[in-house]
């Protein structure tokens, strides 16, 4: 260790003050900040990392803030990485959607570490990020399923109907004579089929 001493003249004398009697440099350290801070924002989440010098690399612990862009440092929230690397993730459910956000990480040497103590570092610089909207169907996409979903179900009722109608005047049709005349309600069946031939083909340019 090392014996830190402060000297000093007083009223013409010459006065040795000792500040430490041990002082060992190894417990003293404050380091830089970390640097390159950089961010990739997805639907998910935000994934957020820097770089420290390769021979520190093992031994730091960092804590990350970050905000929204508009408010100031004072309601910053707190990260702990769970692990010594330069990174973290923050969840899409911790930040709000359309909305910028800005961050930064400071370091000290880790709390595990015996040889070596340090303060926090000096804040980095800071990254922006935006989390990422969840992609959405087109308003044209929307109405061509509506109109599949509607037009299956309306033609298969449709079907139905005329198998049932035709199968009703299959009966009615022995009754008539060589002079009689079929009844408007007999060829009801015919346009109703003619329809969902029409309907059907609507369908298929849909699709």
């Amino acid at each position: 260790g090392y014996r830190v001493s402060l000297q000093g003249s007083f009223f013409g004398h010459n006065h040795m003050y000792i500040t430490f009697s041990e002082y060992s440099p190894r417990q003293h350290i404050k380091l830089d900040p970390p640097l390159n801070i950089q961010s990739n924002a997805s639907a998910s989440k935000c994934q957020i990392w820097w770089s420290v010098p390769w021979y520190l690399a093992d031994i730091l612990q960092y804590e990350l803030q970050y905000k929204e862009y508009s408010m100031s440092w004072e309601m910053a929230l707190n990260k702990t990485p769970p692990s010594p690397e330069p990174q973290i993730d923050i969840e899409a459910a911790e930040l709000r959607s359309g909305v910028p956000y800005v961050a930064r990480v400071r370091c000290k040497v880790s709390e595990h570490e015996d040889s070596y103590h340090s303060q926090w570092s000096e804040w980095s610089q800071t990254t922006v990020f935006q989390r990422a909207g969840v992609p959405k169907l087109s308003e044209k996409t929307l109405n061509t399923r509506t109109m599949h979903y509607l037009f299956i179900p309306l033609s298969f009722g449709i079907l139905v109907y005329l198998f049932w109608n035709c199968k009703l005047s299959s009966r009615y049709c022995c009754f008539l004579t060589s002079g009689q005349k079929a009844s408007p309600a007999l060829t009801f069946p015919h346009q109703l089929l003619s329809f969902s031939h029409s309907i059907i083909y609507t369908t298929g340019i849909l699709r």
